[in-house]
């Protein structure tokens, strides 16, 4: 055997069944100037539907007294729309005729229930909307010292003094509260709540210190080790943890 016999006997394509999506056109009067009408009606209602839509044209339900169909007028409205007809369901003889004219495949009609379908455009989903960013404002640093009756607050930040701390200040912050003097007035973090915000000082000498609202006055502090050195301040369990820095 040749080469090429071998390659005529080798098989070039397959048979298959499939089960398309394909829609029906049934006509119930023979019209095509109100079916041109009404079919424009259903696109503006839905345009990407009728984009190259498939279609077969369901003439088997027509009424008796119907004229004889206009078929080539028929797919070009159909066309005009975006409806692509691939056949024909028929019963009447020049329907039949008229489809063989034009090479137009013919289907018998069907016994199936068929459902109205309303053509809808497809709605895309939202998409989640982000939440918005928190505002983050900039750190608010004191470089004097803040002085006894005075009252300084960060608001939505932290609060750094590169200073002392007399007696009688107040240090008020929504964030965490950072002293490089010594620390002798009274320091309030996490002012709103916040009950991650944190106190660090050098020199622990303090009045009152608070975050979220728990506190601990001078005669605590001062029976704590660390009274007089570097200190972070954190809430664990609503209680005050003293730790060396």
């Amino acid at each position: 055997m040749s080469p090429t016999e071998s390659l005529d006997q080798a098989p070039v394509f397959q048979l298959k069944g499939s089960m398309l999506a394909i829609t029906v056109l049934e006509l119930a009067k023979n019209n095509l100037q109100a079916l041109d009408r009404q079919l424009a009606a259903k696109v503006a209602q839905a345009p990407n539907f009728f984009s190259n839509t498939p279609l077969v044209l369901a003439l088997d339900k027509l009424p008796a007294g119907e004229g004889a169909i206009d078929l080539p007028g028929l797919m070009r409205v159909c066309r005009q729309h975006g409806l692509r007809t691939l056949a024909i369901r028929a019963n009447r003889i020049e329907d039949i005729a008229a489809a063989i004219a034009i090479d137009l495949p013919v289907l018998p009609p069907s016994g199936a229930r068929e459902r109205p379908i309303e053509p809808v455009e497809a709605v895309e989903p939202k998409k989640p909307e982000k939440p918005p960013e928190p505002v983050i404002k900039p750190t608010k640093i004191i470089t004097s010292p803040v002085r006894g009756g005075q009252t300084v607050y960060a608001e939505g930040c932290d609060l750094v003094v590169i200073a002392s701390v007399s007696p009688g200040a107040e240090l008020m912050a929504d964030g965490n509260i950072h002293v490089y003097g010594p620390m002798r007035g009274r320091a309030l973090a996490g002012h709103k709540g916040n009950t991650k915000a944190r106190i660090f000082c050098q020199q622990l000498s303090a009045e009152l210190v608070s975050i979220a609202g728990k506190y601990k006055v001078s005669e605590d502090l001062r029976r704590d080790p660390l009274w007089g050195s570097g200190v972070q301040i954190s809430l664990s369990s609503d209680m005050l943890n003293i730790t060396r820095l």
